[in-house]
C-alpha cells in the first residue's frame, strides 16, 4: 500500500485555519476515508459539510467548541456543543477556561466541563483541551483531574492557537494522572518518531493535519 495503515486510526485529521475552504475540507475528507484515518476535526460552522462528506464511512466528524480561547460562557459552549452534535458530529474538543483554572476556581471548571459533556453525551464522546503551554505541571494535573471528575472522555493537551503543542512530558503526566482514561496529543505532531513517542508515553490520539506523512513515514515537505 506504500503506508502503514496501524497508524491511520490514531489521526485526527485536523483543519481549523479561519479561511479553511470547502474545498479544502473536501479534500481532507478524501483523505481521512482513503487512509481510513479516525475522524476529521473542524469548526462548528463546517460540521454539517463535513459530516456529509463522510457519511457511509467509518471516518468519525470532530467539532471544536470554546475555540480556541476557552473563555466563552458555559451556555454557549453547552449550546454550540449540542448544535454540533446535532449537525453531525460525533466527537466534541472542547476548551477549558483557563484562566477560570488559574484562579483555582475549579468548580466553575468541572461545571463548564460537565455542561459540554451533557450536552453531547451519549451521541458523541468529549476530549477537554486544557492547553498545556498556558499551564504549570500542578495545572495541568488538577485540570485533568476535573476533566475526569466531570465525566469527559479524553484530556487533549492543545488547541494549535497557543504558543507550544504536545510534548512526552506532558502527555506522561496527563496519563498518569488520568489512569484509564484517553489522551490526545495535540500540535507539533509532524513525523512518524513523534508519533511514536507520543503512543509511548500513553496517547491513544493524535491532532494533527500531518497524519498523511505519519502513516507514509516521510517528513512533512519533502
Amino acid at each position: 500500500m506504500g503506508y502503514d495503515s496501524s497508524y491511520a486510526k490514531y489521526m485526527d485529521h485536523t483543519v481549523l485555519k479561519a479561511d479553511t475552504t470547502k474545498e479544502t475540507l473536501k479534500r481532507f475528507c478524501d483523505e481521512a476515508k482513503e487512509y481510513g484515518f479516525a475522524s476529521v476535526c473542524v469548526n462548528p460552522g463546517n460540521v454539517p459539510y463535513v459530516a456529509e462528506q463522510l457519511k457511509g464511512s467509518k471516518v468519525i466528524t470532530c467539532s471544536v467548541v470554546g475555540f480556541p480561547l476557552g473563555a466563552n460562557t458555559t451556555y454557549m459552549k453547552a449550546m454550540e456543543a449540542m448544535e454540533a452534535v446535532k449537525n453531525g458530529a460525533e466527537e466534541v474538543d472542547m476548551v477549558i477556561h483557563v484562566g477560570a483554572l488559574k484562579d483555582k476556581d475549579y468548580d466553575y471548571v468541572k461545571k463548564d466541563i460537565e455542561a459540554v459533556v451533557q450536552a453531547a453525551h451519549p451521541q458523541a464522546e468529549v476530549k477537554v483541551i486544557i492547553e498545556t503551554c498556558l499551564l504549570t505541571d500542578e495545572e495541568k494535573v488538577t485540570a485533568c483531574e476535573l476533566a475526569k471528575a466531570a465525566g469527559a472522555d479524553f484530556v487533549k493537551t492543545s488547541t494549535g492557537f497557543g504558543s507550544g503543542g504536545a510534548t512526552v512530558e506532558d502527555i506522561r503526566l496527563m496519563k498518569k494522572t488520568v489512569g484509564d482514561m484517553k489522551v490526545k496529543a495535540s500540535t507539533g505532531i509532524n513525523n512518524r518518531k513523534i508519533c511514536d513517542e507520543m503512543l509511548a508515553a500513553g496517547a491513544c490520539r493524535m491532532g494533527t493535519s500531518k497524519g498523511i506523512y505519519i502513516v507514509k513515514d516521510e517528513e512533512p515537505g519533502l
